[in-house]
């Protein structure tokens, strides 16, 4: 299966990325190849906390903000055009960055996926088509 990205990219000049679904559904997360983890930002943690188990791990990440902290790690499972996708995310704070985007641009962003989900489910970026395939589709 392919995803666009150009819709992300036209309005916000980001590659995002929609969840759909029942439980954890309209979550848009930020495709970032800068990124060796996944991403989950605390208010969505906090709101959707029965659909995520909390391992039993931490790990200390610069937030992107700059400043260093140790956050918990839960696994979740979301649901992207119609495949779920079970990952490990690191709960992260990162409310005024999310703030700004979502007053200049109009969209909220809830997480990143990072280069561990794009390995692990076979994700490749076309830049040419300003796609993600899945599956390792070439």
């Amino acid at each position: 299966m392919n995803f666009p990205l150009r819709p992300g990219l036209k309005k916000a000049s980001l590659p995002l990325i929609a969840t759909s679904g029942e439980k954890l559904k309209n979550l848009c997360f930020l495709i970032d190849t800068g990124s060796d983890s996944n991403i989950i930002f605390d208010f969505v943690y906090h709101h959707y906390k029965d659909e995520f188990a909390l391992l039993p791990l931490q790990q200390k990440i610069m937030g992107i903000e700059g400043h260093y902290t140790t956050n918990p790690i839960i696994e979740g499972t979301l649901n992207i055009g119609g495949t779920d996708y079970t990952s490990r995310f690191i709960v992260l704070n990162a409310s005024d960055a999310v703030k700004n985007v979502q007053d200049e641009f109009g969209i909220q962003i809830h997480g990143i996926l990072g280069i561990e989900f794009l390995i692990k489910n076979k994700w490749i970026i076309d830049f040419e088509k300003l796609e993600v395939r899945t599956n390792g589709e070439i």
